[in-house]
Parts: C-alpha cells; sequence; structure tokens
C-alpha cells in the first residue's frame, strides 16, 4: 500500500512538474518573447507571400452563400434562431439548456476552472447525468490544467465520459484546442469567446468582468457543430458517435441564414484565416470588428487598408489597459498607427477586459465565435465561429459596438 501510494504522488508530482515546465516556456514564447516572435512572422508573411483572397465578395444573398460554399465545404442555409447571449447571460442560457436535455450533451473547452461559474455548469450537467443523459466533455489539457483533478471526478462520477486534448508533455504545445463549444441534443447549439470561468459571469463593464459575446442558434448549423465535437471528440479517443446521435435531421427553427465554420491549426492556411478575409472583404459599407488581441496577419492587415481607402466604414474595437495580456497590448499599439492612417477608426475598452471575438459587414453579415485575431488563432489553434446573414442581428452587434466604443477611448483622439 504505502509502495502504491507513492508510486501515485511521485506520477502527481511528475505531472505537475511537466506542466509547470511547460507552462513556463509556453508563456515565455506567449508573453516576454511575443513582440519578437510576432516581428519575425510578419517578417516571413509579407502579403505577397501569403495567403490573400481575391475576387469580389458579395454580402448577402446567393453569391455570399456561394463564397462560404466553396471557400470551407458548408452551406448557409435559412432555419436558423439565434439569440446573442452577452457576458454573464451565457450561463443562465446555457444551465436551462443544460436542464432540459435529453439524450446527450457534448461540450468543448478551452478553460474550464474551479469557482462560481463552474458549479453551475457542473451542477446542471450532473443533474442529466444521473438521469440516463449521453455527457460528453473535452477539456484542452493546458488551458484547463486543474480539470483533471479538481473537476473532473464529480462529473465521472454521475456518468459523465471526460477526455483531455492533447495531455502535456505533448508534441504540439501550441496547438490547444481554443474551441468554446456546447451541443445539447444535436439541436442547440452555442459558442462565443466564453470560458467556464468566474470571469464570464459579470456585466462586462466593472473591472474583473470580462466583456465577451456569444450566440445561441438553432437549425441545420448545428448539424456542423456536431461535427466540429465529433472530430475533437475522436482524437481524444472518444469513440465514433451513433447515427441516433449524430446523423439525425436537424429541422429549421427560424429565420436566419447560418454556417458553423470550424478551423485546425495547420502550416499553410487555416479556416480561421479564410473566414476573416472573406467577411473584410464582403463589406462594402461597414466593418465593425470587436477583438481581444489585434495582432492580424500581413493579408488581413492590407485588406482593411484597402477597404477603408475604398471609403467603407472601418473600426476596430480592442482591449485597452484592462488587456490580460500586456504584450499583446504593446504589439496591437505598435500596429495602430498604420491601420489609422489608412483611415481605420481604432477604439480602446477601459471597463475591463474585452474578449469578444466579432464582425459586422454591412448590415446583415455577422460573425461570433471564438477567432482572435493573432498568429496563434489564425494558424496554430482549433477555433469556431458561427457566421450568420441576419439583419436583426446584424442592429443588435451594431448596437452593442456603439454601446461598447462609449466606454472605450478613441486612439489618436
Amino acid at each position: 500500500m504505502i509502495v502504491a501510494d507513492t508510486g501515485s504522488r511521485a506520477r502527481r508530482i511528475a505531472r505537475r512538474f511537466w506542466k509547470l515546465a511547460l507552462g513556463i516556456v509556453i508563456g515565455v514564447a506567449l508573453g516576454l518573447a511575443i513582440p519578437v516572435v510576432l516581428a519575425l512572422w510578419n517578417a516571413a508573411n509579407k502579403p505577397k507571400d501569403a495567403f490573400l483572397l481575391t475576387g469580389d465578395v458579395a454580402s448577402s444573398g446567393p453569391a455570399l452563400a456561394n463564397a462560404i460554399d466553396q471557400t470551407f465545404g458548408v452551406h448557409l442555409v435559412g432555419g436558423h434562431e439565434v439569440t446573442m447571449l452577452d457576458n454573464g447571460k451565457v450561463f443562465d442560457a446555457l444551465v436551462e439548456d443544460l436542464g432540459r436535455a435529453r439524450h446527450s450533451i457534448h461540450i468543448v473547452m478551452y478553460i474550464w476552472e474551479p469557482g462560481i461559474a463552474s458549479d453551475r455548469v457542473s451542477a446542471a450537467v450532473i443533474a442529466r447525468a444521473k438521469a440516463g443523459v449521453a455527457c460528453r466533455i473535452v477539456i484542452d489539457a493546458f488551458g484547463s490544467s486543474e480539470f483533471p483533478e479538481k473537476l473532473a471526478p464529480a462529473l465521472t462520477q454521475a456518468g459523465c465520459e471526460v477526455r483531455m486534448f492533447r495531455p502535456l508533455p505533448g508534441v504540439a504545445p501550441l496547438a490547444r484546442n481554443h474551441r468554446k463549444l456546447v451541443v445539447i441534443d444535436g439541436a442547440i447549439g452555442i459558442t462565443g469567446g466564453f470560458g467556464i470561468r468566474d470571469n464570464w459571469l459579470g456585466d462586462g463593464v466593472t473591472a474583473g468582468a470580462w466583456r465577451d459575446a456569444n450566440i445561441r442558434f438553432t437549425g441545420p448549423a448545428v448539424h456542423d457543430a456536431q461535427q466540429a465535437f465529433a472530430e475533437n471528440w475522436q482524437e481524444t479517443g472518444g469513440a465514433l458517435l451513433g447515427a441516433d446521435v449524430f446523423s439525425a435531421p436537424v429541422a429549421p427553427t427560424g429565420g436566419a441564414r447560418a454556417a458553423f465554420i470550424a478551423s485546425t491549426g495547420t502550416s499553410v492556411v487555416t479556416r480561421a484565416e479564410r473566414l476573416t478575409q472573406l467577411v473584410i472583404a464582403a463589406a462594402k459599407k461597414r466593418l465593425w470588428i470587436v477583438n481581444a488581441y489585434v495582432v492580424p496577419s500581413p493579408a488581413i492587415i492590407d485588406l482593411m487598408k484597402r477597404k477603408a481607402a475604398s471609403g467603407v466604414d472601418v473600426r476596430i474595437l480592442a482591449p485597452g489597459s484592462k488587456s490580460d495580456s500586456k504584450p499583446a497590448l504593446l504589439s496591437q499599439k505598435k500596429l495602430f498607427p498604420q491601420l489609422r492612417k489608412a483611415g481605420v477608426r481604432i477604439w480602446e475598452y477601459e471597463g475591463s477586459m474585452v474578449h469578444s471575438k466579432t464582425m459586422l459587414a454591412d448590415d446583415e453579415l455577422a460573425v461570433i465565435g471564438t477567432i482572435n485575431l493573432d498568429p496563434l488563432s489564425l494558424n496554430k489553434l482549433d477555433e469556431a465561429a458561427l457566421l450568420v446573414e441576419d439583419v436583426s442581428l446584424g442592429a443588435a452587434l451594431a448596437r452593442s459596438f456603439e454601446a461598447d466604443c462609449a466606454r472605450a477611448v478613441e486612439v489618436g483622439q
């Protein structure tokens, strides 16, 4: 018994050592060294060498659907109901939907840490698992390093199947799963910038209460969200989902047109990069962007400059002094002068950390998801976003943007 206990303790110590060591390495790469890394990355990827989307892109209608289909292999179709869930509202909706789950709960989460938010979500999942609902959870091993010891036991004891994505130490320390995705009964999807941590519980205005944007959706695009979960589930060793779970048709539920787009890291060009460029290219009158880390590829910078020069109202809302990454804040401040010179208006949010990842092109083309405008999201990480063509959602996103700018400071003014 003593030997077994000693061995178990040794394994725990070794595991913690590797987590700490890898955390230090990644912290240096993403922290102190990030200006150098980004400078080298930018120098090696001039617009003439990088992927650059060419040709006209429509911001609505059949031509937009055609562009989405040939770029991502998914269909922009009608039949969706979409609801914005800003800040702590995401947990109210999530807990309510989880409580009504009938046969399956599927979750992919980058950050899931102990706290009030975790208690609420865990309690809702555990209750359904005990009632016989199949609960499958994928957690990124780096983003949620405490999850296996502090949170997984209660979930697994209730009957949930929990799997860690790319356990540490691993061969791809930067290739993490940054998706935040919940699929319930194959009929309801929720995605956005949120994590299951208490930073996301508040109003998005006061310090410590992060500002974020999320979206709940029903309709055909949920099938593609389920597929994104399935590919992560398979990679972690999970069995293929049965036809009753995965292949069941998703009925239309509303009038919005939407497509769910998942991105996986690659050494060439990701769907995250393609999606960002496509939405920028589609803007004819307005391009309003909110993002947590504005250090995009040279091609994206070039496209934004071109749009501003052509008369498109290009605006960016980014973190200010409350940014959780001072190196990223420094890098984006170095970028802003050239964007402003090209005609781009920029605001820095001051109330709290703005963590949203949204884009609005013209009046009805919107993106809400997990994609940051930085080299990691655009090249290395698994990401996800819902692209929506809907006038009502576009108007709501525009109102939200203007309200956030009222709490921000315009750069250069």
